[in-house]
């Protein structure tokens, strides 16, 4: 039997792309942003996640502007 924890990625602790701050990510189990209504793609352009502010900053913004 193959051990899980060796393939899922470790919590980590990211500096917000959007503000600088600090926040917790933990993409092999429960995150914060999975009780998120919005949803943005994983970045692929070397960014990064959003911290919880930003994240519903910018839901506001494309939720307003639609």
């Amino acid at each position: 039997m193959t051990n899980r924890r060796e393939h899922q990625p470790a919590s980590r602790r990211l500096a917000c792309a959007g503000c600088g701050t600090e926040f917790g990510c933990n993409p092999s189990g429960p995150c914060w942003c999975s009780d998120e209504a919005f949803r943005m793609p994983m970045p692929v352009d070397g960014g990064d996640c959003l911290c919880p502010d930003c994240l519903r900053k910018l839901a506001k913004q494309r939720t307003s502007a639609a």
